[in-house]
This record gives structure tokens, C-alpha cells and sequence, in this order.
């Protein structure tokens, strides 16, 4: 029933901004189009009969968002710019061209959205989404089916055994989702987004065969989902590739793309253990157990040996690192699997087929639970509900005489928990508005390492074991994701100033 809520809240809130734009913003006068068909990509042409001056300053504030200046009308041009709109040479120009449309400077500088995909596109993108995923869990779950034959999966329970019959207590000891949940929360740390969701996924499968009811999350697969959703990554590869190669308005480039890696690994390890913390007394775990604060302190251990040595690296040296790492740690899974299943005298062949014909399947099965989660959020998107929240928080903030440079590196957490391209977008945006070392810049590329995405997560892991009833799973990882934002900006100040 939670989901249901939170999706059908998120869809009334999104149409009733929209109506609102509608009826009191004159230049979102296209907002019902945008919802459903989205704006085009193309470039908007318009020409202007007001002074060259505001002209120029005009033609250069769109620019980014497709708008062209044209210095004669023709047939593409779209929009005249005239003040006032009662113009004579706007009027000629629209008697020579019908379908221009005269509209002041306002008009077009509330224009100032960026190209977004209406919810009929994102019923595509959804497909495409669970369509590529198709090969990838093929893949994996076609190797996880050959380790689970060969007693590999089991082998691996029995390591952390000791420490997840702990955290998870009603899953039974040496069960394979110890396995398939400690490869998924490896595959997590390291960054490798295309195997944590074949071996999560095969995690909440495993879990589902003991929940004794089908349609309600279980706890173990609460706490499983939880952790995941906190998204502690070890190196965020990707925020540092983006901040290599994205410019600022000068075209200038990040001096150092990696000065957000401890900021990043410092916020997700909090987030983590907020979630954590915040699940086991739900269910009312003794945190305070000599097995778990060992497995805490050695992994705290590991991290810490881990950022002493990236530190010593430079920007080269941490993107070879951690490519070859999390690559290479691949290939060696592949590899042991392999050489054990031979060991074991398992048909390998065959059981690779076996398990990659659940890879299909299971991707198939989420595509209804992604487009409607999707769509719902591209309706948040597209009505300019994320805008008008990030207003509201600077207003708020301003009023009560706070430091507001914040607020501008706030769109990517806002819509990570949502969406991991959209919010990989928004943290690009930011750099490139306000430069990859501003603090903007840099809070946006903190937020965007620290948390992973919430809705996605939910639609696919519940959606492929078929639970409709996620009690108080998304609550804790939306408290989960504040605690990561608030630590995140506390970072950002305390190491950036």
C-alpha cells in the first residue's frame, strides 16, 4: 500500500503544479504538451524587433536551452520578440508568416527548461531500460547458476555466515542468499552497477522463496533492499570521469576531479550506516554484538587502508586503479567460477543456459513496475515540481538570513532517489553552470556518489519477486537518502568551504 501511495501522491502533485504553471505562468503555457509529448531537442527559432542590446542579452541567455536568433524571418522561425507586443514590425513580419507567434522578452525567458522526455517517451525509455538489461542478466545469472551448482554460492554463505545470520535472523544458516546478497553488496562497493542488479536481483529471489507471505516484504529482504539502496560504493568512477571532462561557463576544467572521492565515500558509508541502524530497530536487532561490530570495524578498516592509498594517487592513477580493479575483479569471478565448476564436474554449458533463461524472464517481469514508477516521475520532472521545490528551499533558507549557495548543487539529490540518469544530467548541468570546482559543483558530484536510486531500486527488486506490499522499506531509505544529503553538505563545507 506505501508504493501505491507514494505513486499515486506523486502523480497529483506533479498534474496540479502543471495546472497551476497553466493558468498563472503565461510562458508555461505549453505545459500539458510537455508532460505528455515532452519538448523537442530541435532548435527554436525566433527573430526580434526590440533594441539590439536586450536583444543580444536575450539571444545569449537561450542559447543553451535551443533558442536561436535569427536575423530574418522565415519559415521556421517560431517566435517574435517585440515590446511591445502591439508592434508594427512585428505585425509585418507576421502577416508575411502566419504561424509566428509575437510574444515579449518574458515570455521567452520563462522558457528556461531543458529538453525533457514526456511520459509517452519514457514508457519507451522503460522498455529500452529493461531491454538492455536483458543480455546483462543473462549474463551474470547464467554464471550465478553455474556457481550455485558447484556449491559456490553456498561456500560464500558459509563466510558470512557468521555475520548475516546476525543482521538477517530469519534466514536460515549457510542459505544461498548469504551469497547472492554479500555479491550483490560487492559489486555495489566497487561500482559495478550492471552485476550488483543480477546478483541482487537473485538475492531478493532467494529471499521470496521463505517469505511466507508472497505479496509483503519480508524483513531480511527490508534490510537486504535498505542497505543496497544506501549505495556504498568505495569509488565513485564515474563522478570522477565526469568531472575530468566537463568544463564550467569559462570552459574551465576541474584542477583536481578527484578532490570529492573521501567526501563521496565518507557520505555513503553514513548513509549506510544510518540505514542500518535505522532497520535493526525496526525489527529490533542488538546492534551491539561482538559478530557485527567486528564485521563493521574490519570492513571500516578495509575503507580506511583503501583511501590512505587513493590518496597517494593522482587523477590518473585513481581512474587506472579503479578500472583495472573493479574489471579485473570481474573476469576473476568468471574465472574461479569456472575453474570450480570444472573441479566439481559440472556440465557448465547447460547450466549457464539454465540460469541465463531467468535472467529473461525476470527482466521481462519489471518492465510494468518501471514504466509506472518512470512515468510518474517524468510527470514530477516535466511539471517543474523539482523547481519550484528548489525555489521554495532558497526562499526559506534566504528568509532566515542562512548561506543558500547550497541550494544550487540540491536538484541531483533531489532527483537521484528517482532517477540515476536524470540525476547524473543535473550534476553535469551544475558544473557546467556554476564550474566543477565551485561548491555547487562539486556538492552536486558529492551528492550524486553518495546514494543510490531509491524508486528504481524499489520498482525493480519488488517488481521481480512480485511484492506489492513494501511497509515501511521505502520510508527508511527515503530517511536514509536525508541523512546522505544532510552529511553530504556538511562535507562540502567542511572540506570545500
Amino acid at each position: 500500500m506505501a508504493l501505491s501511495r507514494i505513486w499515486s501522491a506523486f502523480i497529483i502533485i506533479a498534474l496540479s503544479v502543471a495546472a497551476f504553471q497553466f493558468f498563472f505562468n503565461h510562458s508555461r503555457d505549453d505545459i500539458f504538451g510537455r508532460l505528455v509529448t515532452g519538448t523537442s531537442k530541435d532548435e527554436f527559432k525566433f527573430v526580434s524587433v526590440t533594441d539590439s542590446t536586450s536583444t543580444a542579452a536575450l539571444a545569449k541567455q537561450m542559447k543553451e536551452f535551443g533558442y536561436v536568433l535569427q536575423q530574418v524571418a522565415d519559415k521556421e522561425t517560431r517566435y517574435i520578440v517585440a515590446d511591445p507586443l502591439t508592434n508594427d514590425s512585428a505585425n509585418t513580419i507576421q502577416v508575411a508568416f502566419p504561424a509566428i507567434r509575437i510574444v515579449d522578452a518574458g515570455y521567452l525567458l520563462g522558457k528556461k527548461q531543458k529538453p525533457v522526455d514526456g511520459i509517452i517517451a519514457t514508457c519507451e525509455a522503460a522498455v529500452r531500460i529493461c531491454i538492455g538489461l536483458i543480455g546483462i542478466m543473462a549474463l551474470f545469472m547464467g554464471f550465478m547458476s553455474i556457481a550455485e551448482k558447484a556449491g559456490g554460492i553456498r561456500f560464500l554463505s558459509k563466510i558470512v555466515g557468521p555475520f548475516f545470520s546476525k543482521l538477517f535472523p530469519g534466514v536460515p544458516k549457510g542459505h544461498p542468499a548469504h551469497g547472492h546478497m554479500m555479491m550483490n553488496f560487492s559489486a555495489n562497493m566497487l561500482g559495478l552497477d550492471n552485476a550488483a542488479t543480477p546478483f541482487g536481483i537473485k538475492a531478493m529471489e532467494s529471499l521470496q522463496e521463505i517469505n511466507p507471505d508472497k505479496e509483503k516484504a519480508s524483513n531480511a529482504q527490508i534490510m537486504f533492499l535498505c542497505l543496497h539502496a544506501a549505495g556504498l560504493s568505495l569509488i565513485p568512477t564515474t563522478v570522477i570521469a565526469a568531472r575530468a571532462i566537463t568544463t564550467g561557463p569559462m570552459g574551465e576544467r576541474s584542477v583536481n576531479p578527484t578532490d570529492i572521492f573521501l567526501p563521496c565515500l565518507i557520505a555513503t558509508f553514513i548513509a549506510t550506516l544510518a540505514a542500518l541502524l535505522m532497520v535493526s530497530f525496526k525489527q529490533k536487532i542488538k546492534i551491539l554484538q561482538p559478530v557485527i561490530l567486528g564485521w563493521i570495524l574490519g570492513i571500516s578498516a578495509i575503507i580506511a587502508s583503501l583511501v590512505a592509498f587513493i590518496l597517494s594517487l593522482n587523477t590518473v592513477g585513481v581512474n587506472l586503479f579503479s578500472e583495472q580493479l573493479s574489471t579485473g575483479l570481474i573476469l576473476l569471478i568468471f574465472f574461479v567460477i569456472i575453474i570450480g565448476a570444472g573441479y566439481k564436474k559440472i556440465n557448465v554449458f547447460d547450466a549457464f543456459i539454465e540460469g541465463a533463461k531467468g535472467g529473461f524472464e525476470t527482466a521481462v517481469k519489471i518492465i510494468p513496475y518501471l514504466v509506472g514508477m518512470l512515468v510518474a516521475i517524468s510527470l514530477l520532472r516535466s511539471s517543474g515540481t523539482f523547481d519550484v521545490v528548489i525555489s521554495g528551499m532558497k526562499n526559506l533558507f534566504a528568509l532566515f538570513g542562512s548561506d543558500t549557495k547550497f541550494v544550487d548543487g540540491l536538484p541531483t539529490a533531489l532527483i537521484k532517489p528517482m532517477s540515476g540518469s536524470g540525476a547524473r544530467g543535473m550534476m553535469i548541468d551544475t558544473m557546467r553552470t556554476f564550474g566543477p570546482d565551485s561548491f555547487a559543483g562539486r556538492l552536486s558530484c558529492i551528492l550524486q556518489g553518495s546514494s543510490d536510486t531509491t524508486f528504481y531500486v524499489v520498482a525493480v527488486y519488488f517488481g521481480a519477486v512480485g511484492i506489492r506490499n513494501t511497509r515501511y522499506a521505502i520510508g527508511t531509505m527515503l530517511l536514509a537518502d536525508l541523512v546522505g544529503i544532510i552529511t553530504s553538505v556538511a562535507l562540502a563545507y567542511l572540506f570545500f568551504g
